[in-house]
């Protein structure tokens, strides 16, 4: 009889076991290495015309309009940041913080390490964070910001990128990555952007 009462137990732990597994696949297949971000970040043409500070007060005023468009309906907040050299990248972090998990330093360094690339080395970036479509707008904004920044200050502190190099800015849930499920995670992922 103790015997039976172990095999519910068992089956948890396998699935568990597996379910563990099966992620670990889904991020090795999602990581990029340091010669992707080099290719997708390398090729600007021309300047952009992106005003960050324009960016983020149009961020600000678009969640004070009080025309609350539903997320699926509404338009990118920028459109050019899709058409300049980008790479969108799934940065971890804390629920509901700018703190970076401890995890997520391997592809920072990774992307420190493209940073350096001689192909990039005389271009500037534009880190933008985002949010997936949940809760108030409002907070959404700030906290995109916060970990746009904190993105950052790690690789200027950590991997010691020049802080000439990079601005930070965060548009929250109005730049969703895929507007057709607004409140996927993948909405979540910040986006790195060659802006000189």
């Amino acid at each position: 009889m103790a015997h039976r009462a172990r095999l519910p137990g068992l089956f948890l732990l396998f699935a568990l076991a597996i379910f563990a597994w099966s992620a670990s696949l889904v991020l090795a297949q999602t990581a990029e290495t340091t010669a992707d971000i080099v290719r997708q970040l390398k090729g600007l043409e021309a300047l952009p015309e992106l005003d960050v500070a324009v960016l983020r007060q149009q961020a600000a005023e678009r969640i004070k309009s009080r025309v609350d468009v539903v997320a699926l309906k509404r338009p990118p907040l920028s459109r050019e940041l899709n058409r300049l050299p980008h790479v969108n990248l799934a940065i971890q972090f804390n629920p509901d913080t700018p703190v970076i998990r401890p995890e997520s330093y391997s592809l920072l360094g990774r992307i420190a390490d493209a940073l350096y690339d001689p192909a990039l080395m005389s271009s500037a970036f534009l880190i933008i964070g985002r949010t997936e479509s949940a809760g108030k707008r409002d907070y959404n904004l700030m906290l995109s910001q916060r970990r746009a920044e904190a993105i950052r200050d790690a690789l200027v502190t950590t991997f010691k990128v020049s802080s000439k190099r990079l601005m930070a800015v965060g548009l929250g849930e109005e730049q969703l990555l895929d507007a057709e499920h607004p409140k996927a995670a993948v909405n979540q992922q910040a986006l790195i952007v060659t802006v000189k």
